[in-house]
């Protein structure tokens, strides 16, 4: 075990010793709860939510993944998934076809109107994030990635 872990564990018995404002999740939860409470204002203008607008931004980065998939990369349940994809399919953002490997799972695709709809909801995302970075460095900035995909790869489940 890494010792600067094992003696930070044995310092810090119990949350309340710790504090919420040193509990990297509670930060973290915190940051995407404000980050998609300021998007929902923005998104809801363009009729569109914060999940859906997840889906939309995944596929629009690697198009044709499985609900499985597209689940995993947006931290959205499987069954919330597909709900969301159903108001994007009645809405004519996405399509699903039939996996050419296996008939059993569907690939979920963009549609030309699902991007131009995606083009419309970025700036708002960029935004956001722009605001949540503002007076943070680019040595700053690549570090703190670099130390949530370390995060990422302690507790991923998929090889994905």
């Amino acid at each position: 075990m890494d010792e600067r872990l094992d003696s930070r564990n044995s310092r810090i018995e119990t949350l309340g010793q710790m504090g919420l404002q040193q509990f990297a999740p509670y930060l973290m939860n915190r940051i995407m709860g404000r980050y998609n409470a300021t998007l929902r204002q923005d998104l809801r203008r363009q009729g569109l939510t914060v999940p859906q607008v997840r889906a939309l931004a995944v596929l629009a980065v690697g198009d044709g993944m499985s609900i499985n998939e597209l689940s995993v990369y947006t931290v959205i349940e499987q069954s919330t998934m597909s709900r969301t994809l159903d108001a994007l399919e009645a809405q004519g953002l996405v399509r699903r076809e039939a996996c050419q490997d296996d008939s059993r799972t569907r690939n979920i695709f963009l549609t030309d109107k699902g991007r131009e709809e995606f083009n419309r909801a970025w700036p708002a995302m960029h935004n956001a994030f722009s605001e949540m970075f503002r007076d943070i460095d680019d040595a700053e900035y690549a570090a703190f990635v670099a130390t949530l995909q370390k995060i990422l790869g302690n507790i991923r489940k998929h090889n994905f």
